[in-house]
């Protein structure tokens, strides 16, 4: 892709996915309302382990919370601003790590390789942190996501600086696992903490954080030009960093701290 045919190709790209996601679109179909296996009392904790663990790391909403609920209960702006924080951290990595790694000498074709090596692990990373959600915790992983997505932008810097081209693809790859896994964790905790019957609402609600962490690349230039890359990726590990400090307050509504877990009997229920 250059300058000459990138039309071209993003118009095709476009279609493309645009036509996979309809097509695969077409065979979903949507459970029954208040569905749930005969020969399973949901009352009961799981008699498998690790479904068992699973119930007591991420209890299930005490309510089918309605998006003003869920709202009123202050977690889904405190979601929306983590979310808005560490996406913009990603975005902001995905526009400067390229010039940044060009700054520092390396080769544009080993540079576009790194962040090849960012997207995959930006992807792949995702199934990782939902399978480690579900053994330790979707908020202990939040934290960690978080801390990670910061230090590797602290670690760019260092690689870029001592001129380290293995140092570089490595924190490169981290920062793309961080970048990734934000969004599944978020999408978890909003069904986790207010039920599944108004999730595409409610997750709606914490996901439109995009619309000002889109402006990452943009305002991510007016401080490189002021502070130098240096500073501008120092102040992109800071808000990530900040960002796993707000995120520490997150509750689930209306479960008081240390109450026994019991399954929701109706996990597509009306109430």
């Amino acid at each position: 892709m250059d300058t000459s045919n990138f039309r071209w190709v993003l118009v095709s790209a476009g279609v493309f996915l645009a036509a996979m996601v309809a097509i695969a679109g077409f065979y979903f179909r949507d459970p029954p309302k208040n569905w749930w296996p005969a020969a399973v009392d949901p009352l009961n904790p799981p008699a498998d382990p690790r479904a068992r663990r699973s119930l007591e790391k991420n209890p299930p909403a005490v309510k089918q919370y309605s998006p003003m609920e869920a709202w009123k209960t202050g977690r889904v702006a405190l979601m929306w601003f983590c979310l808005a924080c560490t996406s913009g951290v990603n975005i902001f990595g995905i526009a400067f790590q390229v010039d940044i790694g060009e700054e520092a000498g390396f080769a544009a074709g080993v540079v576009a390789a790194a962040m090849s090596l960012k997207a995959i692990v930006n992807g792949t990373g995702r199934g990782v942190i939902g399978w480690l959600s579900d053994l330790y915790g979707r908020k202990q992983c939040l934290l960690y996501v978080c801390a990670i997505l910061g230090l590797a932008q602290f670690g760019i810097i260092w690689s870029a600086e001592i001129k380290n081209l293995p140092l570089f693809l490595v924190f490169s790859a981290i920062s793309g696992f961080g970048g990734g896994a934000i969004f599944p964790m978020f999408a978890a905790l909003t069904a986790d903490y207010f039920g599944e019957n108004n999730n595409a609402t409610n997750y709606g609600m914490v996901y439109s954080s995009k619309l000002v962490s889109g402006l990452g690349a943009g305002m991510g230039s007016v401080v490189v030009g002021v502070w130098g890359y240096n500073g501008a990726f120092s102040l992109a590990g800071s808000i990530s960093i900040f960002a796993g400090f707000v995120a520490l307050s997150l509750r689930p509504p209306g479960r008081p701290k240390g109450k026994r877990v019991t399954p929701n009997p109706q996990p597509l229920g009306e109430g």
